[in-house]
């Protein structure tokens, strides 16, 4: 008998960058695990350039996400529904349904008026610090999660 897949929503603001940075690291890690799916609040309507290119330094493809409201996930049931948004500047999404939350904040690489460089930097410090933090800590709550299941 198979293990069943968690199911995780990623939320931000406006699904452009971290959420969908996010989904790909946590697919391409957890994805025999989990079920990820991301939304925003309020969606830019695209996936940015910048956060495409820094996945795919790392061999991640995230060119085919889109960015998605949070609307079309209302009613379907998450077991985790994590917010990444940490500016205080920026509305963080509180999700009405069911399910566990957990806030794990990263500061939008977007929002810098760099070089193109400058902000390419910034979107890879984002990607390397999900990557080694909340790959790790989504790590340690499958395991939690399973060893609750049995």
């Amino acid at each position: 008998m198979g293990r069943r897949k968690w199911r995780i929503l990623v939320l931000c603001t406006g699904n452009a960058a971290r959420s969908q940075m996010a989904e790909g690291l946590i697919r391409a890690a957890l994805g025999d695990r989990v079920e990820v799916f991301s939304a925003g609040t309020h969606p830019a309507g695209y996936v940015h350039p910048m956060a495409i290119r820094a996945m795919r330094e790392i061999g991640i493809d995230i060119s085919g996400q889109r960015s998605k409201s949070l609307a079309e996930f209302l009613g379907q049931p998450f077991d985790l529904v994590l917010t990444v948004c940490d500016d205080a500047a920026e509305e963080c999404p509180v999700w009405p349904g069911q399910g566990e939350r957990m806030h794990i904040g990263y500061p939008d690489p977007g929002r810098r008026a760099w070089d193109e460089e400058g902000m390419l930097e910034e979107f890879r410090e984002v990607r390397d610090r999900m990557r080694a933090e909340l790959l790790s800590i989504l790590r340690r709550w499958i395991e939690q999660q399973e060893e609750e299941d049995v």
